[in-house]
Order: structure tokens, then sequence, then C-alpha cells
């Protein structure tokens, strides 16, 4: 299931994908918020894309991921990506890394708001939620901008370069205001 807004296309990630996504993961400032710490070749990388990729032959789709390329040029410029919850809860949870040199052009909202209209129109889920680091400022106000509202903090569970982190749970329901994509 591929994805568009309008200056982007987020496209199902697939093995070609690899050394793109390899390059943004090595960045240490997509790497500052991010708990998977910086992949220490191409290998680790691979196994980190694995169970997305595998999941997508399940009959019980549980994950998506998306390599995000500028419509204009083509170019890679970062990841999303989903996971689904149980199917009773219908819930979803919504991740986003862009590379430093895209940031600051709304491509991050557009993202975000496109992956909350795919969670209710698409998917057909109750609820949409995302996390992020409580020192994250700039991915807060993407969430905040895409019309999640903070709904709590979850204390030390974030664990990014050997310390435990802080994290806000930001969400939007189905019957919630939504900004526009």
């Amino acid at each position: 299931m591929d994805l568009e807004t309008k200056r982007l296309k987020l496209t199902a990630i697939c093995w070609d994908d690899a050394e793109d996504i390899h390059r943004l993961h090595s960045l240490p400032e997509v790497d500052k918020y991010n708990t998977l710490g910086i992949p220490q070749s191409l290998e680790e990388t691979k196994a980190n894309m694995w169970p997305r990729i595998s999941d997508r032959t399940s009959v019980n789709r549980t994950m998506y991921h998306w390599k995000i390329t500028r419509k204009d040029t083509d170019e890679f410029i970062g990841e999303a990506g989903m996971t689904l919850s149980a199917n009773k809860f219908k819930l979803g949870e919504i991740f986003y890394n862009l590379l430093p040199a895209q940031w600051g052009r709304g491509y991050a909202t557009e993202v975000a708001r496109r992956l909350i209209k795919a969670g209710f129109d698409d998917f057909k889920l109750h609820k949409v939620e995302a996390g992020v680091a409580t020192e994250n400022a700039a991915s807060i106000r993407v969430l905040e901008k895409s019309g999640m509202i903070r709904e709590g903090l979850r204390r030390k569970i974030l664990p990014i370069r050997g310390e435990w982190k802080d994290n806000y749970h930001y969400a939007i329901v189905e019957d919630d205001p939504r900004a526009e994509e």
C-alpha cells in the first residue's frame, strides 16, 4: 500500500532501499532521539528492516514501513511507518524520520497528517498515536500541528545511548477534529 501527499510519495520499503535507510540511521542527528542506535553495518540495518518487510505477506499484517521520496525529484528523504494493534483495539502507532537536509520544510507534518488519514480512512482505526522524547521539540511541534493531543508522560521508557529518557504520548481519535492534509 503506497501513499501520497501533495509533495511526497510514501512507497513500501524493499531490500533495494537498505542503503538509503542505513544512511539515514547512521546520521547522529537522526539518532539523537532514536532507540535503535546507529547501526554498525548495512547488515544490521537489514536485520532491523526484516520484520517489517517479512510482515507484508502476513495474513494479519501489523507493520507498514515506507520510504519517503519527493515527487518533484524522486529523491529519498526519509522513512515512515505504522504498527497496528490487535484488531479489537483498532489502534495504530506512527513514526517518521527525515534526513536533516530536509528538516524545516514541513515534510514531517505532511507525512504525519497522511499517516493519520491512512489510519482512519484505510485501516479503519479508532485511534492513532505516537511517542516522542520529551526533549524532541521539533517532533512535538509536528505531532501537535497534525492534530494530535498530548495524553501523558511515560517516565524513563526510552533507552537512548545508555540512558533512560522520558516520552510524551500523543494521540488522535477518529472523532477528533483533523488537521488538513
